[in-house]
């Protein structure tokens, strides 16, 4: 299980809190107020680099999976 740093923990506070104050906007001001809008699209912007920062993390240990299934189809050859 991959465990989160306190950045990833930031950030998912920070969308979380987002999230709130743009549904709070859209039940106070409706959903195409423009503070409402200006709140999602802050949102879709901080989910957008949350998933960036997600796909770095992953790939290393994608690679290392390729590589380890690799090796595994090279390794009987070699013992022969």
């Amino acid at each position: 299980m991959c465990e989160y740093s306190i950045t990833q923990m930031e950030m998912i506070e920070e969308i979380k809190l987002k999230r709130e104050l743009m549904i709070n906007s859209a039940n106070t001001q409706g959903f195409t107020n423009e503070m409402t809008i200006q709140y999602s699209q802050e949102l879709d912007e901080l989910i957008n680099k949350y998933q960036k920062v997600m796909e770095h993390i992953s790939r290393p240990n994608e690679e290392i999976k390729f590589a380890f299934k690799q090796m595994i189809m090279i390794w009987p050859k070699i013992l022969v």
